[in-house]
């Protein structure tokens, strides 16, 4: 799949689809980490398919960085439908990106088809820790949403868990407000219902 470049905010918005999630590149054509970011991400979209993505050169496109307060590129935006939820900033190596991608279209088929309410879930982790890892793979094969948030790119967010649960080591798990750290496969199964 192609990295789609496009020319204002109004188109980025005519992209963006009711109820599916979105990303939006925000780069600097001819900068070290933009042009890492934006290959690293085509890379990842020719091994991952039917991802929502565009792209924009913040040298030729001026009007939507302003508008959602982003201040440096490359930043990759996420959109839940029209609603901004977060920024990836940087560039990450592409099965980062592989990864993220797959999560999304994982989520988005498990929507498809489920008709009783889950609970909101909220995995709090890095790239790099393998605990979290395992955790998100029972999650998938459990057929459990959740959003995974990076803690090691969102400071605030990092700050927000460890002011919660008093702890800093991840993984750490939000299950409907309930914080577990750690693994805690037992627990987590209890929580939601896994057999």
């Amino acid at each position: 799949m192609e990295l789609k470049n496009i020319g204002s905010h109004e188109e980025m918005l005519r992209f963006l689809e009711d109820g599916k999630k979105s990303y939006v590149l925000l780069y600097k054509k001819g900068t070290e980490a933009s042009d890492c970011s934006y290959q690293n991400i085509a890379q990842a979209l020719e091994k991952v398919k039917d991802v929502q993505l565009v792209a924009a050169d913040v040298s030729k496109v001026r009007d939507i960085h302003g508008a959602y307060s982003i201040t440096s590129a490359p930043t990759l935006m996420v959109f839940e439908g029209k609603q901004f939820v977060n920024t990836i900033k940087g560039c990450n190596e592409n099965n980062f990106y592989k990864g993220l991608f797959e999560d999304a279209l994982f989520t988005a088929k498990i929507t498809d088809g489920d008709e009783k309410p889950q609970k909101r879930v909220t995995v709090y982790s890095t790239p790099t820790c393998t605990w979290c890892n395992t955790l998100k793979t029972h999650l998938k094969k459990n057929g459990i949403r959740f959003t995974d948030v990076d803690v090691s790119k969102d400071q605030q967010a990092a700050e927000a868990m460890v002011k919660r649960s008093g702890q800093q080591g991840v993984p750490q798990t939000d299950i409907n407000g309930q914080m577990i750290v750690g693994f805690d496969k037992q627990k987590i199964n209890t929580l939601l219902g896994i057999q």
